[in-house]
């Protein structure tokens, strides 16, 4: 009898549990035959009485199969308790799947693992997750920085051969501590994030050497928006600190600003975004440099998706700049130079047609063109190419520069 009124005992406080507890599992599983090709055109030949034996282009491309084209593949563990109140702790963990060839590289949560604390105050968040500067770029992409439509200027900051990419790791911070504003502000919401460099630090300063990297890792920023109806605008500004020295008294520094919006008409939702992101080194003391330029970069983007039926048509056109300030002196010297700055150009066009709530076809289609030696590759995910450098036949060799690129996805992709 005791033992019986236990176990009733022990399933009343379990469902009590349920009842004020939930975890979910979800998930997004996304395959497609992606391919790219990019070519490059002839700069110059070793011996140039020659080059007419040499091919005017080289072309090299790679065709397979590809996850994440449309959204990212993923599998997530959620949970919310109700702390009574109007207080919840919550948790989220989020890992990456690469289905196309069964995660053989492992399964981590390296995508978002946090734990939370919410109620009338907002949200206070802790562990690994999205940049406030991240999600302008996303959120006003109708290819939502997925497969071959992304954004240009995503690929940009990444950085590529010939541009070297300013911030690391622009999507996701670790060891970070982040604020949300309650959702009951008329419309506005905003986020704040502080990422710890955790770096090893020393208070003696004959120790100053082992201090160098103390800094490296460390991002805070901030993003500030408004939504109501068919409206969404968004400002977000976030640092980070690439590499340190403590020695030298420098920090390597990546400042990243960025605006974005998006208006909904019905019959048609336009995008739009402007990122600069900017590199420099930043010196503590009076030891910086009378020329100290920064590395810049420049993109913008306009995109447009339109309700089909069960389907959506998407496009969207992206351009990027990088350049490096000139030195004044140089300038003065002579003034009508030029500095050919890389730059690109990307279309994107995109069909997804919705099966159900939770599976869809899709298809994309990008065109790259580049110029001043920019190399951008409309390749998705694992399914990328370099461009060709350089060429030797029986005639000599030949040195090739980055034009244009074509990549495409078809795919399917399923919810959970």
């Amino acid at each position: 009898m005791k033992k019986s009124l236990v176990a009733l005992a022990a399933l009343a406080v379990a469902g009590v549990a349920s009842a004020q507890s939930s975890v979910t599992l979800f998930g997004i599983v996304d395959a497609s035959i992606s391919g790219v090709s990019n070519k490059a055109d002839l700069a110059a030949a070793t011996n140039p009485a020659t080059a007419a034996f040499l091919p005017g282009s080289v072309k090299s491309s790679r065709t397979g199969l590809n996850n994440s084209a449309n959204s990212s593949s993923r599998l997530g563990f959620r949970g919310v308790e109700d702390l009574g109140g109007g207080l919840a702790a919550s948790f989220w963990l989020e890992g990456a799947l690469a289905n196309d060839d069964g995660n053989a590289s492992g399964f981590n949560f390296q995508r978002r693992s946090t734990v939370s604390l919410s109620g009338p105050f907002g949200e206070v968040r802790l562990g690994r997750d999205y940049k406030p500067t991240f999600w302008n770029l996303t959120v006003f992409d109708p290819f939502g920085t997925n497969g071959a439509g992304s954004a240009l200027v995503q690929r940009a900051i990444a950085g590529t051969t010939n541009v070297p990419g300013i911030e690391s790791s622009n999507v996701r911070a670790s060891n970070s501590v982040g604020y949300f504003l309650p959702p009951n502000l008329g419309g506005f919401y905003g986020q704040a994030m502080y990422g710890f460099s955790e770096q090893l630090k020393y208070d003696n300063f004959l120790q100053g050497s082992l201090n160098n990297a103390s800094r490296t890792g460390r991002y805070w920023g901030g993003r500030f928006g408004y939504a109501n109806g068919p409206l969404d605008v968004a400002v977000a500004y976030g640092e980070q600190v690439n590499a340190s020295n403590f020695t030298v008294g420098t920090n390597n520094l990546s400042k990243n600003f960025n605006v974005g919006g998006s208006y909904d008409f019905g019959v048609v939702k336009l995008f739009a975004q402007y990122v600069n992101v900017k590199g420099e080194v930043d010196y503590s003391g009076n030891n910086q440099p009378l020329f100290n330029p920064d590395t810049k970069l420049d993109g913008a983007l306009l995109g447009v998706v339109v309700p089909v039926g069960a389907g959506q048509i998407k496009a969207s056109y992206g351009h990027v700049k990088y350049r490096v300030d000139q030195n004044p002196l140089v300038f003065l010297a002579n003034p009508f130079f030029q500095y050919n700055a890389p730059k690109a150009d990307q279309l994107a066009l995109g069909y997804v047609h919705n099966l159900s709530k939770r599976t869809a076809l899709y298809a994309t289609v990008a065109y790259i063109k580049n110029k001043n030696g920019a190399d951008f590759s409309a390749g998705s995910n694992s399914i990328t190419a370099p461009y060709v450098a350089t060429f030797t036949n029986a005639f000599g060799t030949g040195a090739y520069v980055p034009k244009t690129s074509v990549g495409y996805d078809f795919g399917i992709r399923h919810s959970f």
